[in-house]
């Protein structure tokens, strides 16, 4: 299996290390690690997280409230968000519709 991804999930991941950063030296950095060993992982574990917003499952990061949604095809995860679940269901809902219509 191979992992992408996606520019909107790049964005995200910029976004939080940013955000962790400004908070305290070095958490942005520590964030990133902590979000990539996530995604690094769906390549044992992918598919059995529950299925949420437009058919993506949604993996929930171990050790920030950072949910990763994904698909499967063929061979390949894509990753198409990294969301702060902290936010609006509402604005997780159109996050995802404007990165799963970019995208397909």
């Amino acid at each position: 299996m191979k992992i992408e991804i996606l520019e909107s999930a790049q964005e995200d991941l910029t976004n939080g290390a940013n955000f962790y950063e400004s908070c305290e030296i070095g958490l942005g950095h520590y964030f990133l690690d902590s979000l990539f060993s996530d995604i690094d992982s769906l390549l044992i574990y992918a598919g059995v997280h529950e299925v949420s917003h437009f058919g993506l499952y949604r993996m929930l990061s171990n050790r920030f409230p950072f949910a990763i949604y994904y698909d499967i095809k063929d061979e390949l995860i894509r990753i198409y968000a990294v969301l702060d679940t902290r936010r609006r269901p509402a604005w997780t809902h159109d996050k995802l519709a404007k990165s799963k219509i970019k995208y397909d």
